[in-house]
């Protein structure tokens, strides 16, 4: 008998028993979405519509953007759903699709970061060949790369998790579902083995692409220190160091939580570590792109500006044209 026909759904984690709590997460949650639309949908806008970010970095973060908003509206809506229907269930086929996307934007995104760090470690420490080793070509190149290796690491990951044979009961102990959570409802031993393999050679590559991240950040900063210019060191560290520190947060927090040993595992533990690599991430991004990078800053000014005087303008015009209209003032009447 399949999974999905002995299991028709999951029990997710609830945040709280008490229903004034769980209204709580969900406000909590809804503020954090929105926050993570507004921010990234900003960025996704001033990029296609400003030329002048029509640049490598302008277009890796164009990518960036959407693998925040992918991850943000994978794992939180439902997460707000359970907490306001007092709920905690997810389909069979639901948590396969959560699980199948969350890892494809999630690895994309990783991906992406590091192509982010070798194109600040060009612009810095190779700028004369800054042109030919990131050209329009070569920036499709590797941003398809690392949107296909996404894509075929989640497809690996969740075929082999719900090929699995569960029978631990259907309660995953966790607000969305994850490859530990379902690994502990397995009874294969041999499949449990096999993701178990395929999640710490994941985690082999993880940890080699952020050492490739460090070894940039290590060049890129001598780099800085030769800077005579006292602002412009402050600016080099002011742009790297942040970034370095989501990654730092972004690894460790994934590698924890895929391969942390069942003795130091409890629930709030779990959930905590979860939010800090799901949730937290698609939040900050935006803000230390963004509030770093002035020229993204006035794109993002000069087009709010432009939407307000055009409703400003769109609503002086509906109101001249009701005043002045004769046949619009008879129908007042």
């Amino acid at each position: 008998m399949s999974n999905r026909s002995s299991m028709p759904q999951f029990l997710l984690l609830a945040f709280a028993d008490r229903r004034e709590l769980q209204l709580l997460h969900f406000w909590l949650f809804l503020a954090i979405s929105l926050a993570a639309l507004l921010a990234n949908g900003l960025i996704l806008s001033a990029i296609a519509c400003d030329h002048h970010l029509h640049t490598p970095m302008g277009f890796f973060l164009f990518n960036l953007s959407l693998t925040d908003l992918g991850c943000i509206c994978t794992t939180v809506p439902k997460a707000m759903h359970n907490s306001l229907q007092n709920n905690t269930t997810i389909s069979y086929m639901g948590c396969a699709a959560q699980l199948f996307f969350f890892v494809f934007f999630i690895s994309s995104e990783y991906f992406l970061l590091t192509i982010m760090c070798y194109d600040r470690y060009v612009a810095i420490c190779k700028p004369l060949h800054y042109g030919t080793l990131l050209g329009s070509r070569a920036c499709a190149h590797m941003a398809a790369a690392a949107w296909a290796t996404g894509f075929l690491n989640a497809l690996l990951h969740t075929a082999n998790t719900f090929s699995l044979p569960l029978c631990q009961g259907n309660a995953l102990g966790q607000f969305f579902c994850e490859i530990p959570a379902i690994l502990k409802l397995s009874c294969s031993h041999s499949g449990h083995l096999r993701e178990i393999g395929l999640l710490v050679l994941s985690a082999c590559l993880v940890f080699c692409f952020f050492i490739f991240i460090v070894f940039s950040y290590v060049q890129i900063f001598r780099a800085v220190l030769r800077i005579p210019s006292e602002q412009g060191r402050h600016k080099a560290f002011s742009m790297c160091l942040p970034h370095l520190a989501v990654v730092s947060i972004f690894v460790s927090t994934a590698i924890f939580s895929q391969l942390k040993p069942p003795s130091i595992s409890s629930p709030s533990l779990d959930l905590v570590v979860s939010v800090l690599y799901s949730v937290v991430p698609p939040v900050l991004n935006p803000l230390i792109y963004s509030l770093r990078n002035q020229e993204l800053k006035d794109a993002i000014r000069k087009m709010m500006t432009g939407y307000f005087s055009a409703a400003i303008t769109c609503l002086f015009s509906s109101a001249e044209h009701s005043l002045f209209n004769p046949f619009l003032a008879l129908s007042a009447f």
